[in-house]
């Protein structure tokens, strides 16, 4: 279900690509599971639910998406593993019930390369969604993403190989449509992002603010609440546990101080 709300005069509009439901273990780490069931309860599979969450705003340049979820170029074996019953494209339809269409976007920012986050970015373009030829779900948006991200998601590791998948950014650098950034970026008035990193190397926030107001969309700077109560709490997904902590550290202190809303 789409959520909007206004951060001072600027539009936001809260989507989701589906509830997925991931294992417990992950998202929580070293913590025991007797200690973290009593803040949300697993299923039988020791799963908990997750919205794969994006952010559409309304910005003075045209309309922002950041990140986009699975997408549909999910095998049927790993949409059993997290609970996707089908391969509708949820996104998509979100967009529509605030008014718009893909071709609509002007620009994508992706806070990280996992596929949770961006495998929405592309789709098959075939007329059944059957695997085929692989192209922007996004056809007119400007793509930005983090070149030290980019690095690590074009030469995976062992650990982390099963995260990436070139053919969620790839289409969209052979168009054209992709900018590689480094560090900090403004593409809007009242509209940043900031390096948040821990869960990836470079990870992005995404930043509204406006007539004293204030909106973060944290990605998986911090995916639940009880990570930036419980600073400790570090999902096992994490690359540098500890410098998590000290971003979740700051994150929760910036938000406190201006009264921010966090988008998790």
């Amino acid at each position: 279900m789409a959520y909007t709300v206004t951060v001072g005069n600027i539009r936001c509009h809260i989507l989701s690509d589906g509830l997925n439901a991931i294992d417990g273990g992950g998202w929580f780490g070293l913590v025991p599971r007797v200690l973290w069931e009593r803040v949300i309860q697993p299923d039988e599979l020791n799963r908990v639910p997750a919205d794969a969450r994006a952010l559409l705003i309304e910005a003075d340049t045209g309309l922002i998406l950041v990140d986009t979820g699975n997408g549909d170029k999910i095998p049927a074996r790993h949409r059993r593993n997290i609970g996707l019953s089908d391969r509708n494209r949820r996104l998509v339809a979100e967009l529509a019930r605030v008014g718009y269409t893909p071709e609509d976007v002007d620009m994508l920012v992706l806070t990280h390369f996992h596929g949770d986050h961006i495998g929405g970015n592309t789709h098959w373009d075939t007329p059944d969604g059957a695997p085929g030829p692989v192209v922007p779900t996004f056809p007119n948006a400007r793509t930005i993403g983090q070149r030290i991200d980019l690095a690590e998601a074009s030469f995976p590791n062992e650990r982390t190989r099963a995260t990436y998948n070139a053919d969620n950014w790839q289409p969209i650098m052979d168009r054209g449509l992709f900018e590689v950034v480094d560090g900090p970026q403004r593409p809007a008035r009242g509209v940043r992002t900031e390096i948040a990193p821990g869960h990836t190397a470079s990870l992005q926030t995404v930043w509204v603010e406006d007539g004293g107001e204030s909106l973060c969309f944290l990605s998986d700077a911090a995916s639940w609440a009880v990570h930036l109560d419980r600073l400790a709490w570090v999902p096992s997904y994490d690359l540098d546990p500890m410098t998590s902590i000290e971003t979740k550290r700051r994150l929760r202190m910036t938000a406190q101080e201006r009264g921010t809303l966090l988008v998790f």
